[in-house]
């Protein structure tokens, strides 16, 4: 395991042998921007979500190319951890550079992100979708050239006022969901481990809308 993580670290190409080895990698994408002022923010949770599944496992991130990158093994599956740094409105340069360097099919790809559509804390996961607004997603489709791709939506609620979205978005957890977050953030846990275990049709199954 940690020569494959050496390896991505030091940029190097993970060629896979065959179809079968490829269908066991996946990239787990957590959306977000970088930058200390935008810790612990809605739009941030994709970063947090990969940051408690880091912590749970006693991974580390490391700063590459386009983002921070570490790996989860589980299963006999190869997790590509990925937290952009090319800031949310971005995000398709370097979910399409790790997808393409590490020859993770599409099928494999899953995407975090908050959606204000959503109740606080609600899961909903996808196989595909419109972008709904969310730049993030949208730059994506853009440099993927479909919508057909897996993303996990996390409800940030929609608690504002009319002309307020961006500074909701922006903006910091309120102290009733920051008291919430170990239930949701585990439950999130759970959901990418059983992506790459189970497939996207028993995650949907047994994890939407709770």
């Amino acid at each position: 395991m940690w020569a494959f993580v050496r390896k991505i670290l030091e940029g190097k190409d993970l060629s896979v042998s065959n179809e079968e080895d490829a269908m066991k990698k996946f990239l787990i994408v957590g959306l977000g921007n970088i930058g200390k002022e935008y810790e612990d923010t809605r739009h941030n949770i994709g970063f947090k979500i990969l940051d408690y599944l880091a912590e749970k496992e006693s991974l580390a991130f490391e700063t590459v190319k386009l983002g921070d990158v570490s790996l989860f093994k589980v299963k006999g599956r190869s997790l590509i951890l990925l937290k952009p740094s090319t800031y949310m409105n971005l995000s398709g340069k370097a979910v399409k550079y790790w997808m393409d360097k590490e020859k993770v099919p599409l099928e494999n790809l899953l995407v975090i992100t908050d959606d204000i559509n959503l109740p606080f804390g609600t899961i909903r996961v996808k196989t595909k979708g419109s972008d709904g607004g969310h730049n993030g997603l949208k730059d994506i489709q853009a440099f993927l050239n479909t919508t057909n791709y897996n993303r996990f939506r996390f409800g940030v609620g929609a608690d504002f006022s009319k002309g307020k979205q961006i500074d909701y978005v922006l903006g910091h957890w309120n102290e009733e969901e920051n008291k919430a977050f170990p239930e949701r953030l585990e439950k999130a846990y759970e959901v990418i481990r059983s992506f790459a275990t189970a497939g996207i049709t028993n995650t949907m199954n047994t994890f939407n809308g709770k």
